[in-house]
């Protein structure tokens, strides 16, 4: 696909029945980042289609990365400005103890 990028979708979900939201993160090559989310999004509907009780949340945002995907390639980034220390700034936005990683499952 010449005069494409890699990159990296968010998309957020809610499993109503588990009552957890879900970000996932998929890659696609496009020319644009509309592109980029315009699939991403058509995905999260297929997505939602497959499971039982699993609505997308309407929520998509993308990252272009110059990296070809592999080892270690940076699929996303986010950067938000907050005057929080870092414990503090996870605890917030990250680490609030009811997460679950790895598809979905408790860990």
């Amino acid at each position: 696909m010449n005069g494409t990028s890699w990159y990296g979708v968010r998309c957020v979900f809610r499993h109503r029945a588990l009552g957890v939201y879900e970000e996932r993160i998929t890659l696609w090559r496009a020319h644009s980042l509309d592109e980029a989310i315009e699939r991403g999004e058509s995905e999260a509907l297929r997505y939602c289609a497959d499971l039982d009780d699993v609505e997308y949340a309407g929520f998509a945002e993308a990252y272009r990365t110059d990296d070809v995907p592999g080892e270690g390639a940076e699929v996303f980034s986010l950067m938000r400005e907050s005057e929080l220390p870092p414990g503090a700034y996870v605890e917030r936005f990250f680490a609030t103890g009811g997460e679950r990683a790895g598809g979905g499952e408790a860990e």
